[in-house]
């Protein structure tokens, strides 16, 4: 037990020493946890001993817990109106390239793979969207200046995971039971149009209730402050429950819960203004006074929420990691899980973004840089365990756990090599890749 605490003691001071020089070399956070879950799984010292089929109960619910916070940290990242144009990139990056982006994967399957179409669009809906934790590199950094590149790649992955649940239900449809007109028509109606709506409904909810509420006590009667940090895991937590309850997809309902507090505070600041906020201070009176101040209330309250989902998100981030690498396979890497994963990186996703922003304002250089930086991650390996527990044939569970954990660590190495020369490239040159041209 003193080894794991030395070694946990360790690991993570040896991040927080090292974050400033991380952020400045080739790589990511996650290109370093995942050779240490490998050290520590069943392929090293077998300190972390999890098994895909045995644990999957275990993994879905500690995926589900860190995609949760991390949707929530970023819809707070959303500071942009609802008229705005960025808007209409979301949602054609995160429905129709997300839909454009399965039906190639399950083509693919298919034709060239010999796939059943359930397996087919299974796994196209497991690979298909972004994934919100992993990608946070490439993710907005500050919501007071935004970039339409940041932007898409975080709205993105803040609402394709939701998009892409009715494809993981329907490859499972497909896969346990008999697939007619009825059933199709049940799918499109309720898993997806209503399951979507439900969802965001649910999220909207919550936030403009809770969010509201919070405020006119903080502002009216000087109350509820003090206790701050427990107001993100509640809210995440209402919103999904109530989502979920609404029949709805609960990633959407946390996603849209934290976009609405953020639209919340928009309407109530001064447009263009960067806070200046003591979020961090050893004077109680000083945060006691942001926190109430009929001005400054709304940007406080946001803002302490930010703070703290982003840290939870990157000790998530290290935990999930960890134990992707300690579920890798040997087989994982061989020419028949990389060669597939090669097609879906280098001409799939770039297909799907490529007629998904078909006559959009956004220049070749942006449309190539969301191209190629389609993070997979936490997100597939979610939709993996879910899959096992609700009928994925175990005689196919290795193959498909294999593909999905290959997709996740070459996305790792991939994306985490490139990541900081291209991004800094970018900023350097804000007109080629990060704005909308007018």
């Amino acid at each position: 037990m003193l080894g794991w605490f030395f070694s946990v003691g360790l690991v993570l001071c040896a991040m927080a020493i090292a974050s400033t020089l991380i952020q400045r070399l080739p790589l990511s956070t996650a290109m370093l946890y995942l050779p240490l879950g490998w050290a520590l799984g069943p392929n090293g010292i077998s300190a972390v001993n999890l098994h895909i089929v045995r644990d999957a109960a275990i993994i879905e619910q500690a995926t589900q817990v860190v995609i949760l916070i991390s949707l929530f940290s970023a819809g707070l990242k959303m500071r942009i109106p609802l008229t705005s144009r960025l808007w209409l990139l979301s949602f054609r990056l995160a429905f129709l390239s997300m839909v454009l982006t399965v039906a190639l994967i399950a083509v693919a399957g298919v034709i060239l793979f010999g796939l059943p179409w359930g397996f087919a669009i299974l796994i196209g809906g497991m690979l298909a969207p972004t994934d919100p934790v992993l990608a946070s590199d490439v993710q907005v950094e500050d919501p007071y200046h935004l970039g339409a590149v940041r932007f898409g790649l975080t709205s993105e992955a803040g609402l394709n995971d939701g998009s892409a649940f009715p494809f993981v239900i329907l490859g499972l449809m497909l896969l346990t039971g008999p697939f007619g007109p009825a059933a199709g028509l049940r799918w499109l109606l309720l898993d997806v149009c209503w399951g979507v709506v439900a969802g965001v409904a649910g999220g909207f909810v919550v936030a403009m209730l809770v969010g509201n509420y919070i405020l006119h006590l903080r502002r009216i009667h000087h109350q509820a402050f003090g206790l701050g940090y427990f107001l993100a895991p509640g809210l995440i937590a209402l919103s999904f429950a109530f989502g979920s309850l609404l029949h709805g997809y609960g990633f959407l309902s946390v996603f849209t819960s934290a976009v609405t507090l953020r639209w919340i505070e928009m309407n109530e600041s001064k447009i263009g203004e960067v806070p200046r906020l003591p979020l961090v201070s050893t004077d109680r009176a000083i945060q006691f006074e942001a926190a109430t101040n009929a001005d400054t209330a709304p940007l406080f309250l946001v803002e302490v929420l930010l703070q703290f989902t982003s840290q939870l998100e990157q000790i998530g981030e290290l935990v999930i990691v960890v134990i992707v690498g300690a579920l890798l396979t040997r087989q994982a890497f061989t020419l028949d899980a990389v060669l597939p994963l090669l097609l879906l990186f280098l001409v799939i996703r770039p297909v799907a973004i490529f007629a998904g922003l078909a006559g959009s304002r956004l220049g070749f250089a942006a449309r190539g840089l969301i191209a190629w930086f389609r993070i997979r991650g936490i997100g597939s390996l979610y939709y993996l365990a879910y899959a096992i527990q609700r009928g994925l044939p175990v005689s196919s569970v290795p193959w498909v756990a294999n593909n999905v954990l290959a997709a996740i660590a070459m996305s790792v190495v991939l994306h985490g090599i490139t990541v900081t020369p291209i991004m800094n490239w970018c900023s350097a040159r804000p007109r080629v890749g990060m704005q909308i041209r007018t």
